[in-house]
């Protein structure tokens, strides 16, 4: 039996509202299209004019500045707004989500599924989730968290929208959301970091500035792609490398010596600590 929710026939393929056009629907929008999923199936609403009109032009989707007609044709209504603008967006679309019903997917950081919830009116099914940059090359990681009224297909939906930028990692307690924000969705930044270190590190030590960058990226690349592809757990990837009284040996002791661990746990913690501050910051003092 389909789910009263979706229109008959409507199940594979459901309308999609996108409130928010920026680079990350953009990486949505172009990887649903590329697999298959109909553009005109697919809605945008955002207020510049030239984000609209690109997505538009290069996608084929319907796209409007006006949030309310365009969450009016889909069954989902993906929010890719700024954190400080969620609870406006979302209390000026309550009225009409009482009467959809849709299934709310949530991008913004530190916003929680209860504050969005809330904010709709209540009594919506609400999927949190939080992707990083990659997503823009198809190679995202994204973390996802549904409240209890999601229901199994809609959790099969949300996972094949956002698998759309890349892989997908369900969370079952909602505030672990907030080390997936710290660890993933900050973390492509500081793999940049190290990239950066190692490339002032080689030119120090003789290299020249295209051999640096060079050899940092493949590198970087490599090491990814043994990780992801051999099965090993990066402990045993790394003493693998590590020969005893070796050059990397001493390499790995001089970043155990200054803390290395240390340093990315803290790092972590405070990513962390900011997205909570995120969502008490969009709360009202008497919310």
């Amino acid at each position: 039996m389909k789910s009263a929710r979706y229109p008959a026939g409507m199940d594979e393929f459901p309308d999609i509202a996108f409130i928010g056009g920026g680079n990350m629907a953009r990486s949505l929008l172009g990887g649903l299209v590329a697999r298959g999923w109909p553009a005109a199936r697919l809605h945008v609403a955002e207020p510049n004019a030239g984000l609209r009109e690109g997505l538009s032009r290069e996608f084929g989707v319907d796209a409007s500045d006006d949030n309310s007609a365009i969450a009016a044709q889909a069954q989902v209504w993906l929010f890719a707004v700024k954190p400080q603008v969620m609870r406006a967006v979302a209390q000026a679309l309550a009225p009409l989500a009482g009467v959809r019903a849709p299934l709310a997917i949530s991008i913004a950081a530190g916003i929680t599924g209860d504050q969005l919830d809330r904010w709709l009116g209540g009594g919506q099914a609400i999927v949190r989730a939080m992707p990083n940059t990659p997503a823009l090359l198809g190679a995202g990681a994204t973390g996802l968290h549904a409240n209890v009224r999601v229901s199994a297909a809609q959790r099969a939906l949300a996972d094949r929208l956002l698998a759309a930028a890349g892989s997908t990692t369900w969370i079952g307690d909602e505030p672990a959301m907030e080390a997936v924000t710290a660890m993933s969705g900050s973390g492509p930044a500081y793999v940049f970091l190290l990239a950066e270190a190692m490339q002032a590190a080689g030119r120090a030590e003789g290299l020249d500035a295209d051999a640096a960058r060079a050899l940092a990226l493949q590198t970087i690349f490599g090491a990814a792609r043994m990780l992801l592809e051999s099965g090993e757990p990066a402990e045993v990837l790394r003493q693998r490398v590590t020969s005893p009284n070796g050059t990397t040996q001493a390499a790995i002791e001089t970043f155990e010596a200054g803390g290395f661990r240390e340093l990315v746990a803290r790092a972590i913690a405070a990513a962390a600590q900011r997205g909570r501050e995120l969502s008490q910051a969009n709360e009202a003092p008497d919310a």
